[in-house]
């Protein structure tokens, strides 16, 4: 299952990272120590599946999918064949389609039937809990899985929502106007995660 595709933003709680950076960002997670976090998440995720079988991954677009993508790189350098992956658009399930009623609609690749399939969805950076949430609502039209898994680069806490990963790359305490951007080489200029203190507001002095 297939829609086309547009440009969308992250998911629950990081920035698109196509902004300029701030100069006081702070790197929490480089190139080298994001491949040894997603090498262990995809140990976790085979753990808790007890192998591949009827495991499938999907990426919440933006940076959902390319961790999604490196994920299933890893998993099957562990078992010798990547598992099924997708990635499934959450626009029309926002919650805040009514203050933003003009969002485009991305792009839904479901690899298979997810019926009594582990799914794992993935995403960047778990903040609200609220696109994951939206994510669950959408699963629901495609399907019946046996489990649904949640799987994040960056847990950075302040929930809204009772949502909970079952796997996590960094624990990140975070104030709740900081900024934390994640990016991946095949999306921006660099593989990284950072934070950033809340934006100067304008005349504010250096």
């Amino acid at each position: 299952m297939t829609t086309d595709p547009a440009p969308q933003p992250t998911g629950d709680g990081g920035d698109t990272g196509t902004e300029a950076s701030d100069s006081r960002a702070r790197v929490v997670l480089d190139s080298e120590e994001i491949g040894r976090t997603v090498t262990r998440m995809a140990h976790e995720i085979l753990e808790a599946n007890r192998g591949a079988e009827n495991l499938v991954l999907l990426g919440i677009p933006t940076r959902g999918v390319p961790l999604a993508e490196r994920l299933a790189g890893a998993i099957g350098a562990v078992e010798g064949t990547p598992p099924p992956l997708g990635q499934l658009d959450i626009t029309m399930y926002r919650d805040d389609l009514r203050r933003q009623p003009t969002r485009s609609v991305g792009r839904t690749s479901i690899p298979n039937s997810i019926d009594d399939a582990t799914v794992v969805l993935v995403d960047d950076v778990l903040f609200s809990g609220r696109s994951v949430a939206a994510a669950l609502d959408a699963l629901k039209d495609l399907g019946r899985p046996r489990a649904i898994r949640l799987a994040v680069l960056v847990d950075r806490g302040h929930r809204q929502l009772p949502i909970r990963a079952d796997h996590v790359g960094k624990n990140l305490p975070t104030a709740a106007e900081e900024r934390v951007r994640v990016r991946f080489a095949e999306t921006d200029p660099a593989t990284e995660v950072t934070i950033e203190p809340e934006p100067r507001k304008e005349g504010e002095r250096l």
